[in-house]
């Protein structure tokens, strides 16, 4: 994209009269000049002179650095930005130690091990490394993928020849360190683990994949080998100490990013109007005033705003029109199918208009991406976006992990997604062309929800802001304890070795030893059982076996859904979509995994219900507030029913109906912070004039609009998503006895985000009263305490209890 067309693009998208009003901030980032250093003097000359072929005479400063701790020993993080060049900085080390035998025989031998958090990241860096060992004429750097998709036949040839390996953790956890014994020449040579992406490993999943690193420098350390372990990271937080943390040994971290930089503009963007936007009467059929207000017997409601999906979407229509190629992240599979077909549909209403045959081959050229498809099909769309075959995607964070896919013109993110190392990670991905000369386009669109619509009026959240640090808890016991069991499978523990899985393993073994699944004897402990102990956990903490989405007609396997989501994604006459079709299920199986679909094409959509309750199990540590308020943190256990389902108009999202459905409860151990509120003190919350400003019929809606809020603000203290936390309000708690508000951890023993709250528990409800008090709406709107998750349908709420509750939470000085 020359330099430029990319201000020119803003001006051309957010252009009067459709989307006036619509950018709210646009900042520009200059492009940034490289720093080069040199290749370390041990670097094999023959990968100098291939680098040399391919245009790369030096390193930058921060590949050299990295490159140098690792080769000498020293554990290092690579946290830099997006496309610096961070594989380069591992492959020098590993690629010279390995081909070291060819140049000198009394050279040891060396091995390496990379793992990567998805199987497509790890697809793409085969194609990397072997181009660069095959270039450089590396005999001895025999390069392979170990994962789910490896044939039976190649396994036997990867464990005895592959020199390195490439995996990821779960692959790690059930299929090489269970059978280590037939890797033990790979183990003995083992002189580098490379982990990429590593702050993707955060909330549960990181404490898994910790406990993983611990089991796997037991394995080596049995066949006397000491790996040194390079990471490659985004940019976080205290990467030292996060990295520290995930493999358990001291790790230097390497920060000050030489690469250069090309110039970004970067847009935040908040939907207009449906009325404005595209003309479309509210939902409730009702006329609309030139503001897009609803008006009803004189009465003004708030506009309907159009959706991030239905936006995002015209805006890759828009771009895909001018032949920008583009990445768009949705916040889910189905967000990521809807974008897709929806600028599909766009793209032929124009040619269909226009008489373009042009448009109508760029509109067969959008595609969507996400986890859920086969193997083959996501391997084509990223050949097919990287040759330029495909001119969009529409993507899940699937593509957010460091695949090379080069030539993107612009990013759209729609939605917030998660964190700000991901909302970088994913703006990273505008302008990787080689040569580009500054004029790529990122643009964030907000959904109508409280995080975003705060984040798009106040930019300092995002410029000039420090990412987040990764948060996970190696120590969690409902982690540590499977790890333990198949630690102890892998090989026995001996008394003394537990202290690699940390301070509180011995007492875990101790009561595993009691309850009869380990054995105890006075050298260690031993696995007994006759079934495998791997299959006690699931690192990615998705409940079970993954459910198979079958057609019915045909016994067409279509792809599969995680098996903590499939009670909200395909319930019986749920509608799923893939590639653009949509499915109606039919039944969901749920003892045999399996949910059987038809092909249909309905004009509505389907949101699931669902009912919560809550019970402390304990009370970790309490800190007494003003006015009676206790801030609490500590273990309860979550049941979660998903008891039926809405069926709401595709276009205008007015509910048609509701369905009961029969799906077994679901019960999770978890960390919560909650806040006990004594009813004396919300009945003295008076006004000058006497008037109750929390009266006891508003204290239910006051109480769960605030639990809304709350949710949706912790991702800016926590590295989560709102889909990673969950909460409970009661007017009357049965364990408290008083009005309290619970929010807590999505995951089986926590994941680190409540206590996170807990801990900085004044900004928290601090930036939750300013998002509610500085959202224009009267009564409440999904910008501020509408949540798109909430299974009571978001009744009652109470915009004015909520902001009288959290004064009284959090009273000002």
């Amino acid at each position: 994209m020359r330099a430029g067309r990319a201000e020119d693009l803003l001006t051309a998208l957010s252009a009067p009269p459709t989307r006036t009003g619509c950018l709210t901030h646009v900042e520009r980032m200059p492009a940034r000049e490289g720093r080069r250093g040199e290749f370390p003097a041990w670097t094999d000359p023959r990968l100098v002179e291939h680098l040399a072929r391919r245009g790369i005479t030096a390193p930058w400063t921060h590949q050299q650095q990295a490159a140098e701790l690792a080769h000498a020993g020293s554990s290092v993080v690579l946290s830099t930005a997006t496309a610096s060049g961070k594989s380069l900085a591992y492959l020098l080390p590993v690629l010279s130690d390995i081909g070291a035998r060819e140049l000198d025989p009394s050279a040891r031998r060396a091995t390496a091990l990379y793992l990567a958090p998805t199987k497509a990241l790890a697809a793409d860096q085969l194609t990397n490394i072997t181009a660069m060992a095959d270039g450089a004429g590396l005999r001895d750097a025999r390069v392979a993928v170990y994962d789910g998709d490896t044939p039976t036949e190649q396994r036997r040839w990867i464990r005895r020849h592959a020199t390195v390996v490439l995996s990821n953790p779960d692959m790690l956890h059930f299929g090489i360190l269970p059978g280590h014994e037939q890797w033990a020449s790979f183990w003995r040579a083992l002189r580098y683990v490379i982990i990429d992406e590593c702050h993707s490993y955060r909330g549960v999943f990181g404490s898994h994949v910790a406990m993983v690193m611990r089991r796997l420098r037991r394995i080596a350390a049995h066949y006397r080998a000491d790996p040194t372990f390079i990471l490659a990271s985004a940019t976080t937080a205290n990467p030292e100490l996060s990295a520290s943390r995930l493999v358990g040994v001291d790790v230097q971290a390497v920060t000050e990013d030489g690469s250069p930089r090309a110039g970004l503009t970067v847009g935040l963007w908040e939907p207009g109007t449906r009325a404005v936007v595209d003309g479309r009467r509210p939902a409730d059929g009702h006329a609309a005033d030139d503001l897009g207000h609803a008006v009803e017997g004189g009465r003004t409601e708030e506009p309907l705003r159009r959706s991030a999906t239905t936006e995002s979407a015209a805006l890759l229509a828009d771009l895909v029109a001018r032949d920008v190629q583009t990445l768009v992240f949705a916040r889910s599979r189905r967000g990521a199918e809807l974008v897709a077909g929806g600028a599909r549909r766009l793209l032929n209403q124009q040619a269909e208009l226009a008489a373009s045959a042009q448009l109508a081959d760029r509109a067969r050229r959008v595609a969507a991406y996400r986890g859920g498809y086969l193997a083959e099909e996501r391997r084509k769309l990223e050949d097919d976006l990287r040759s330029g075959e495909l001119k969009a995607l529409a993507s899940t964070n699937a593509l957010e992990l460091g695949i090379d896919i080069a030539g993107l013109d612009a990013v759209v993110i729609a939605g917030w997604p998660g964190t700000r190392a991901s909302l970088w990670q994913q703006f990273g991905r505008a302008g990787r062309r080689q040569g580009a000369d500054g004029g790529s386009l990122a643009l964030f669109v907000a959904r109508e929800d409280p995080l975003d619509t705060y984040v798009v009026h106040h930019p300092e959240t995002v410029f000039g802001a420090e990412v987040e640090a990764s948060v996970f808890d190696p120590a969690n016991p409902y982690v540590m304890t499977p790890h333990l069991c198949a630690a102890a499978a892998e090989l026995p523990i001996q008394v003394g070795q537990e202290d690699i899985f940390g301070p509180t393993a011995r007492d875990l073994l101790t009561t595993l030893a009691a309850r009869g699944v380990l054995r105890a004897r006075p050298t260690g402990w031993y696995w007994t059982m006759s079934e495998s102990a791997h299959h006690l956990t699931d690192l990615r903490g998705s409940g079970g076996e993954p459910v198979r989405i079958v057609e019915k007609g045909s016994g067409t396997l279509l792809g599969t859904v995680d098996a903590a989501s499939a009670h909200t994604q395909v319930h019986d006459g749920a509608v799923y979509l893939h590639q653009g079709k949509s499915f109606v299920v039919d039944q969901l199986d749920v003892e045999r995994a399996v949910a059987f679909v038809h092909r249909e094409d309905p004009l509505h959509s389907t949101h699931p219900q669902s009912a919560s309750t809550i019970r402390i199990r304990q009370t970790d540590r309490e800190t007494p507030w003003a006015g009676g308020v206790r801030l609490c943190f500590g273990t309860v256990d979550v049941t979660d029913q998903v008891t039926g389902y809405q069926v709401r108009d595709v276009y205008t999202q007015a509910v048609l109906a509701q369905h009961p459905l029969d799906l077994p409860p679901r019960t999770l151990t978890t960390k919560a912070v909650w806040w006990v509120v004594p009813r004396a003190t919300t009945d003295a919350a008076q006004t000058a004039t006497g008037d109750a400003q929390l009266p006891g019929e508003e204290l239910p809606g006051a109480l769960h609009a605030a639990e809304h809020a709350a949710i949706s603000m912790l991702p800016l203290l926590a590295t989560c998503d709102r889909w990673d936390i969950g909460g409970v309000s009661a007017a009357h708690h049965e364990d408290t006895g008083e009005p309290t508000i619970f929010v807590y951890d999505g995951a089986p023993g926590g994941a680190g985000f409540a206590e996170r709250g807990a801990d900085d528990a004044a900004a928290w409800l601090r930036s939750t009263a300013d998002m509610i008090s500085e959202c224009p709406c009267d009564a409440g709107c999904p910008a501020c305490v509408v949540s798109p998750k909430c299974g009571n349908g978001n009744e009652p709420l109470s915009k004015a209890g909520a902001l009288h509750l959290l004064g009284l939470l959090h009273p000002e000085d």
